[in-house]
């Protein structure tokens, strides 16, 4: 470990001098990544070359905090504009194999790291720079596309539960498709605040469209209306399925003291226009 402390900047200012040298091998490395460092840097703003001279400093100088930086900066990045993982996969191992490659130039040349001892600490505390970077900046990729991912499925969800005014007072909640928790949870944020934003006095909830519940989502559905009631709000479902009717009588749950319960959507509007 002291060869790379004590030779670092000797090590840098080598890599520097030969720049061209350097980014010749490093694409000559890489080369999936190479025909795409023009289109990489007009999507992301990224410039490859750039980025991959800091990463090196950044190893041979030891400089942990400053690379793991870089790392989740990256990761942000590449998460951010949907660039190829396996294109950084390859061009931070290109990456390895070039620094290496100057490493063993610069030591041929100053002999430097003749030594066993002084080689093999020096293998250790380069790839293991090396793949705290990578392992960083996949943590840092994997969160933000999480990240993303859930946001936009949010977004989608909040969509897929469209409150419908029909009146002044009276609103219409369609559901359709499979119901879970994490939609059970949207739907209570968006029916309450609606009706605050819609000033809704009665929200008529057409269940046709599901075929079944879970029991902690039946149970999670009493506590909507919970709310729609202490909203100040009236509760009219419409359209409950033989299936789910039957698993409710069976564990002896009813929306009777909580909403009122009708047939059919249509039938109910009438009441209702």
């Amino acid at each position: 470990m002291e060869a790379t402390f004590k030779h670092s900047d000797e090590v840098t200012e080598f890599i520097r001098v030969n720049r061209d040298l350097f980014e010749q091998k490093l694409l000559s490395e890489a080369v999936n990544v190479a025909s795409k460092i023009h289109e990489i840097l007009q999507k992301g703003n990224i410039d490859l070359l750039k980025n991959a001279e800091k990463l090196v400093v950044y190893i041979v100088k030891q400089q942990e905090a400053e690379l793991i930086a870089f790392a989740e900066q990256e990761g942000v990045a590449w998460a951010e504009h949907s660039l190829t993982v396996a294109f950084k996969l390859e061009w931070v191992q290109a990456i390895r194999r070039t620094l290496w490659h100057f490493l063993n130039q610069y030591g041929h040349l100053n002999d430097r790291y003749d030594e066993r001892d002084d080689f093999f600490e020096l293998e250790k505390t380069i790839n293991d720079r090396v793949d705290q970077f990578l392992n960083t900046f996949f943590l840092s990729y994997t969160a933000y596309r999480e990240e993303i991912l859930n946001s936009q499925r949010e977004l989608v969800e909040h969509l897929s539960v469209p409150i419908i005014p029909i009146s002044n007072s009276v609103a219409v909640l369609p559901l359709i498709g499979m119901i879970d928790e994490y939609r059970m949870r949207i739907i209570e944020e968006k029916v309450l605040m609606d009706i605050a934003r819609l000033k809704v006095q009665t929200l008529i909830m057409d269940l046709s469209g599901i075929a079944d519940m879970e029991m902690n989502v039946i149970d999670h559905l009493q506590k909507v209306l919970n709310g729609v009631v202490m909203m100040g709000s009236k509760a009219v479902i419409t359209g409950m399925r033989p299936e789910l009717v039957r698993k409710m009588i069976h564990t002896g749950i009813n929306f009777e003291q909580k909403a009122e319960t009708r047939g059919t959507l249509q039938q109910t509007l009438k009441s209702y226009l």
